[in-house]
């Protein structure tokens, strides 16, 4: 088979990375992918990930089984149902049904519907009436703008002044522009988080491992929201029975509830939730493949990926098998000054020392003439490995991290701890 995944981060590394495992598959092509991709033998056609026509005649020429869908802008924008209109199979949801990430406020009501635990919460549009709420129900309290934010649009206020200063960031200022028109402004929960991605078609779920990532940009789960500074799997503090309470009481109420509302879901739904203690409640969910997440739980996988989606694709039985024993550990290095300004076209040096147990997954570099990498986004590259445990899988990747210090990155240094 011949594969077109969709994008240009971390996420489609790995999702290429695990495709090229498989025997079933001649060539795997990436748009627009990455120099790094290029220099693992995978096609990188320099096409917008927002040119559906462009990418739909590529798919055609190339005779593209099916295409994988990474970001969740152009699942928003209706890709998936530009390509079944061409009639190419896409592995993602709809656009009707990937409205679960694009509105924080149609998923709160949803979730309501369809007695999906999660946070209280009110929307508004108007930041005198945000702000009175506020005022009333005091702090901590989390601020998210409603539409999209490159996982940036979440405050978790402890204080009312910073809880108002988001709000005027959102409602005033538009920092988010279209996204933050509206805010949803919700209680703050207290708990374990963790992560819980699914292959869904329709009201059928196969549940992935179970992933935590470390959100805060800072050490001590301290500073801004990003989207992602580093995560791991299995998550050892979540039992089997916490899983099972998710997968029952959100993924298939989710995807039962979604089927009902006529937005069948097919492709991955992602489920960030809290481990509370009246029960798992749902922070946020996301239609498609986790970042960095995926980094950490797709290497697990040891059944055929491309098969997998294959059979997903075709409405058959998927065979989803993961790894027994084990930890993956996963740390992000990010430009300095991520998630706000940061500077790029800065050289990444020491990868060419990295031992050969570490994997590494490029979220924003290019070649410059030279073949060296350089940094072109927040977060520039995800280290990962696998060990035996977490204290030997902490032990070996810091001292890999360290390799690629320089003045113009940084990492949080507590990523596979507790937060």
């Amino acid at each position: 088979m011949n594969i077109l995944v969709i994008g240009r981060g971390g996420r489609e590394h790995a999702i290429c990375k695990k495709l090229l495992e498989s025997n079933k598959v001649a060539q795997v092509f990436c748009a627009p992918g990455s120099d790094a991709l290029v220099k693992e033998g995978i096609i990188c056609p320099n096409i917008n990930e927002m040119d559906f026509e462009k990418l739909i005649n590529f798919a055609k020429e190339n005779r593209i089984a099916f295409v994988i869908i990474g970001p969740e802008v152009p699942l928003l924008e209706g890709m998936v149902d530009a390509f079944s209109a061409a009639g190419i199979k896409a592995f993602g949801p709809t656009k009707r049904a990937a409205l679960i990430e694009g509105s924080k406020d149609f998923a709160k009501q949803f979730m309501q519907k369809y007695q999906i635990p999660t946070a209280s919460s009110k929307t508004f549009t108007d930041y005198e009436h945000a702000q009175n709420y506020v005022n009333q129900v005091g702090a901590p309290i989390v601020i998210k703008a409603d539409g999209l934010a490159d996982g940036k649009g979440v405050v978790v206020a402890m204080t009312l002044a910073e809880a108002t200063l988001a709000l005027k960031e959102m409602l005033l200022e538009n920092k988010f522009e279209k996204a933050s028109e509206k805010v949803v402004i919700e209680e703050f929960l207290v708990g374990e988080e963790f992560s819980l991605m699914a292959f869904v078609n329709g009201k059928k779920i196969y549940p992935m491992e179970v992933a935590k990532d470390h959100k805060r940009a800072y050490d001590g789960a301290k500073g801004p929201n990003t989207g992602g500074m580093g995560a791991y799997s299995p998550v050892p503090q979540i039992s089997e029975a916490l899983v099972d309470e998710a997968i029952q009481n959100v993924l298939v109420k989710a995807a039962n509830g979604l089927f009902q509302e006529n937005r069948a879901f097919r492709g991955v739904l992602y489920a960030g939730l809290m481990a509370t203690s009246s029960g798992v409640k749902v922070i946020e969910f996301n239609a498609r493949f986790g970042d960095p997440e995926t980094q950490v739980v797709l290497p697990r996988l040891t059944s055929d990926f491309a098969e997998l989606i294959q059979a997903l694709l075709d409405d058959e039985e998927p065979v989803v098998t993961f790894k027994e024993t084990g930890v993956n550990l996963g740390i992000v290095l990010a430009s300095k000054g991520y998630p706000a300004f940061y500077e790029k076209n800065h050289l990444v040096t020491g990868l060419t020392e990295l031992s050969a147990e570490v994997t590494v997954y490029h979220a924003g570099t290019y070649l410059n003439e030279a073949g060296e990498f350089i940094s072109n986004g927040g977060r520039v590259l995800l280290l990962t490995l696998e060990a035996k445990d977490m204290t030997d899988a902490r032990q070996q990747l810091y001292k890999e991290m360290e390799k690629l210090d320089t003045p113009s990155f940084f990492y949080r240094i507590d990523i596979g701890g507790e937060e």
